[in-house]
């Protein structure tokens, strides 16, 4: 029987369930390890060893991505919603006297859609049509007189120097 260096793990099988709810919470690895009380080098090194661990980290971050992935996408788009509002009235009670009530009512709501939503949506699905620096390649020779209207304007730039 060969000897196995080291202090024993502390990793149980348990904590696969554990980690894939807390991922769902969206917790990040660095509160995987705290809530497991290892570092995070320990974590990382469970993900190696326990297969099924790792899937679980995977299976519930993929679930809270994809439920920000629809807020925002919501939040870009727009949404209606139905809200419950109360409100106060004035009723009389069997004596005569007033007294206030509140009563609440459904009412449609509709969020229009958030420029910055659709701003962060498009900068990351569609980088290259969104990203704020745009790379342009330009080709062939350009006209003599454009050429020289430049040099112009950097001659004058130059002398004021």
């Amino acid at each position: 029987m060969a000897k196995t260096i080291g202090r024993p793990s502390k990793y149980k099988d348990e904590y696969c369930d554990q980690a894939e709810k807390l991922c769902r919470l969206g917790a990040k690895d660095t509160e995987l390890a705290e809530f497991f009380n290892v570092s995070t080098s320990t974590l990382n090194l469970w993900k190696i060893e326990h297969e099924e661990f790792s899937e679980s980290l995977k299976k519930g971050k993929i679930v809270s991505d994809a439920v920000v992935s629809e807020a925002l996408f919501k939040r870009a788009s727009g949404f209606s919603y139905m809200e419950e509002i109360g409100f106060k009235c004035k009723r009389y009670d069997e004596e005569g006297r007033q007294i206030e009530i509140v009563e609440t009512k459904m009412v449609a709501r509709i969020q229009p859609p958030d420029s910055t939503a659709c701003i962060f949506w498009l900068k990351n699905r569609r980088p290259n049509e969104w990203r704020e620096k745009q790379e342009i390649n330009v080709t062939g020779d350009m006209p003599a007189e454009i050429s020289e209207k430049i040099n112009q304007i950097k001659a004058k730039y130059n002398d004021k120097k």
